[in-house]
C-alpha cells in the first residue's frame, strides 16, 4: 500500500477503552490522546469506597477494568442502582457542578479506573473547545436519555450519579 504512512497508528488497549465509552467515542486518535493525558488513573481494592453519597463531586469516573457497586440509601437502607463493568462511566454530573453526591460508588472487584476531574474539563473546554464540544454533547446526550428513561418508567441501570 502505496499509502499506509498515512494510517494512524492502532490504539493502545487504554485508548480502545476510552473510544468504546458512549462520552469519548466520537473522538479521534489525537484528540483521545490529549483526553488521556488529563486523567488520573486510580486503582481500588474489593469493597473500596471511591466516593460516598453525599460528598462534593469533583470527577467523573472510567471503568477500565474490575466492576464498581452504585448504590444510595434509601429508607436508611443501601439500594443497588447499578454494577459497572469495564466501558462504563459514572460521576458525570460532577463535570457540571459541585452537587453532593446522590449515591455512593464502591468497588465490587480490584479494579482500574481514569479519572476526569472537572478542572481539568473545564480548562479541556478553554483550550480545545472542539474536544470539549464533543464531550458536552455526549454528555447531555446521555443525561437526556437518562432523564427520558426515567420519565417513562423504565429506570434502567443508571450508569451515573
Amino acid at each position: 500500500m502505496i499509502f499506509g504512512f498515512l494510517k494512524p497508528p492502532p490504539l493502545s488497549p487504554r485508548l480502545h477503552r476510552l473510544k468504546n465509552t458512549a462520552l469519548f467515542g466520537s473522538l479521534t486518535p489525537l484528540e483521545l490522546k490529549i483526553v488521556d493525558g488529563l486523567m488520573h488513573e486510580r486503582r481500588y481494592l474489593p469493597e473500596e469506597i471511591v466516593f460516598d453519597e453525599g460528598e462534593e463531586g469533583q470527577a467523573l469516573y472510567v471503568v477500565m477494568s474490575g466492576r464498581v457497586r452504585i448504590s444510595h440509601t434509601h429508607e436508611r437502607r443501601p439500594q443497588v442502582v447499578a454494577e459497572l463493568e469495564p466501558g462504563s462511566f459514572f460521576g458525570d454530573l460532577a463535570l457540571l457542578d459541585n452537587s453532593p453526591r446522590s449515591a455512593q460508588a464502591r468497588a465490587i472487584e480490584a479494579c482500574e479506573l481514569a479519572v476526569f476531574f472537572r478542572a481539568d474539563f473545564l480548562a479541556l473546554m478553554e483550550t480545545d473547545a472542539v474536544i470539549g464540544y464533543k464531550i458536552a454533547l455526549a454528555l447531555a446526550r446521555h443525561i437526556g436519555q437518562r432523564l427520558r428513561d426515567w420519565m417513562s418508567g423504565s429506570r434502567p441501570q443508571i450508569e451515573a450519579l
